[in-house]
Order: C-alpha cells, then sequence, then structure tokens
C-alpha cells in the first residue's frame, strides 16, 4: 500500500498518488466572509480622506482668490482645533491620555513651538518655489495629494501603508501651493491648516470610529456635504463628479466586493506547503 511518506521506498513512480489524496481537499478555509454595512463603515476612513484632500483644495482656492482672509482662516482652524482636542479627550474619558503618559502642557509646547516655527519660516517658505513654473507646482501638488491618498493609513495591515510618508507628501503639497499664494502670512496659515486636517483630524476620526461608531458615521456623512458644498461654489460639475466618486467608493465599490466573495475559489490539501505551528522561539535564544 502507498504511504505519503519520503524515507521509505516503495514500489510506485515519484508522482504516483492514490484514490485517497483527494479526501483532503479543502476550499476557502481562510475566506472571510464580508458583511455589507460592515464594509460600508470601513470605507468611511477612504471617504473621510477624500473629502480631506478636497476641503484643503477647495481652502487654498478661496484664499488664492481673495474670497478668504487668512485671519479668519487661522481663527476658525483654531477654535476648530481646540474643540476636537477637548473632545478627543472627552471620548474616552482620558485613558488614553494615561497610557501615552503625555500632560497638556507638553501638548501647548508642541503647538506653540509648531506655530512659532512655521511663522518664523513662512517668508522662507513663500520664495521657497518661486524659480519653479506655477504648472510644475500644480502638477507636483497634484501628485502629492494622490500619494499621501495611497498611501495613507486606512486600517489595512499592508506593506505600501505608510503614514509617514503619507503625512509628509501632504505637506510637501501644501508648502508647493503656499508658495503662489499672495503673502507670507497666507503661506504660515496654508501649511498650518494642512497640519490639522491631514495629521490632526486623522486621529479623531480613528479615536471617534473606536469609541463611538455612530458618532462617526455622523461625523463622515456632514463632513462629506461640507466638502460637496464648497466644491458646488467652485463648479458644479466637479461637485457632481465628486458625489459619483463617493458614492462608488460607499456604496458600488463595497457591493462587488461582496459579490466577487461568490466566486473566490481558493483550494487547500496535502499538496500545501508544510506549516511549522510549535513555538520555536526558544530555540532562538
Amino acid at each position: 500500500r502507498w504511504q505519503k511518506v519520503l524515507y521509505e521506498r516503495q514500489p510506485f513512480p515519484d508522482n504516483y498518488v492514490d484514490q485517497r489524496f483527494l479526501e483532503e481537499l479543502r476550499k476557502n478555509i481562510h475566506a472571510r466572509q464580508y458583511q455589507y454595512w460592515a464594509v460600508v463603515f470601513e470605507s468611511g476612513a477612504v471617504a473621510q480622506q477624500l473629502c480631506s484632500v478636497c476641503v484643503f483644495v477647495i481652502t487654498w482656492w478661496y484664499m488664492d482668490a481673495g474670497m478668504l482672509s487668512p485671519q479668519r482662516l487661522f481663527g476658525a482652524g483654531l477654535v476648530s482645533s481646540l474643540l476636537g482636542y477637548i473632545l478627543f479627550n472627552v471620548i474616552d474619558a482620558g485613558v488614553g491620555r494615561q497610557e501615552s503618559g503625555r500632560t497638556w502642557w507638553a501638548d501647548l509646547k508642541s503647538t506653540l513651538v509648531f506655530i512659532a516655527f512655521t511663522y518664523g519660516f513662512s517668508p522662507v517658505l513663500k520664495t521657497l518655489t518661486e524659480s519653479i513654473s506655477t504648472d510644475t507646482i500644480y502638477a507636483m501638488s497634484a501628485f502629492m495629494l494622490l500619494g499621501h491618498l495611497i498611501f495613507f493609513d486606512y486600517g489595512a495591515n499592508a506593506a505600501i501603508v505608510s503614514s509617514t510618508l503619507s503625512l509628509n507628501m501632504a505637506i510637501f503639497a501644501s508648502v508647493c501651493l503656499a508658495s503662489r499664494l499672495p503673502r507670507s502670512l497666507h503661506a504660515f496659515v496654508m501649511v498650518t491648516f494642512a497640519m490639522q486636517i491631514f495629521a490632526l483630524w486623522p486621529m479623531l476620526q480613528k479615536k471617534l470610529k473606536a469609541q463611538t461608531p455612530r458618532c462617526y458615521v455622523v461625523v463622515t456623512t456632514l463632513f462629506a456635504l461640507a466638502a460637496l458644498a464648497g466644491l458646488m461654489t467652485i463648479s458644479s460639475v466637479g461637485a457632481v463628479l465628486f458625489a459619483l466618486l463617493l458614492l462608488s467608493i460607499s456604496c458600488l465599490c463595497p457591493y462587488c466586493l461582496i459579490r466577487l466573495q461568490l466566486f473566490k475559489d481558493n483550494i487547500h490539501g496535502p499538496w500545501d506547503e508544510a506549516e511549522i505551528k510549535e513555538d520555536l522561539s526558544r530555540f532562538l535564544m
């Protein structure tokens, strides 16, 4: 009788298998079963980040057109950051702050250092790209914002995810766009606003998503409506296309994912590579 071993000589060819070979066949044993509304909920992170980029570009357009003063934007950003900071600590009753060990005074010092550093270097930021053509600046900014969306941490465990790279690309895009604004004060406010919407806002999103899912859904919906309303004042066609993009990501893509799960056909059996499930860490000491 044929045995599935390598250490004995048997009167069978090397590629011989008996009728029991397919008895151990298993299909889709590690496949995840997705629920539609759960996938829609998770897609909110992508929609939120698209809206963040949209709001940032709209704000820059208003400042470049002279329809929004830097003083008003800085004041609104300061009030929003203060309210978000209070909400961030109230959501989990300060448990996260106690675990991190950071104090309010440390956060205040970091904020003051960033504001002073950015304000001091705002004339440099304003003149940093004067020798580069405006078309090149716009192309670089679009490329950097696209890279920010690609490398952003949406919660997936993938090699392409890099929060640091994503944030740096967004700040680089803000510096490029800020250099085309009229004055140094505009550049300072624009970079500060970019830090608020690309660094601080996602942190509050993750905390809301983990602690209060219903509030997260409401905030995501209101933020998307605000982005669409702002885009409507610039281009109605762009607002319609952006609305279709958000609907596709939030509704159509989850539906396609659920449908494609029906065609998944991963097979597992005795031909798979051996898996060592024993803890071998003691041999590495």
